[in-house]
């Protein structure tokens, strides 16, 4: 299960906020920062797993893509950063 830090860090990525635990009356949000509604809150916690695959799948095609373009394999690629 998702805690609320992650769940404020993908609906408000820019910041602006704390948080105590994953209580939504504990949010504090710094002036000017638009302010979530307890239901945005909750469909973020139902919704941050699927989310998080969703970035994982994004980064491991970006991967593949910029690997293809150099023309090198993964373990090529893992030889060069080592």
């Amino acid at each position: 299960m998702a805690k609320g830090y992650e769940v404020l860090r993908m609906l408000i990525p820019t910041g602006g906020w704390a948080i105590q635990g994953n209580d939504f009356d504990s949010i504090v949000y710094d002036e000017g920062v638009k302010a979530l509604t307890k239901a945005q809150f909750n469909a973020g916690l139902a919704d941050y797993d699927a989310w998080v695959l969703e970035q994982e799948s994004i980064k491991a095609i970006a991967k593949t893509e910029l690997l293809a373009k150099l023309g090198i394999t993964n373990n090529e690629a893992k030889l060069l950063l080592s």
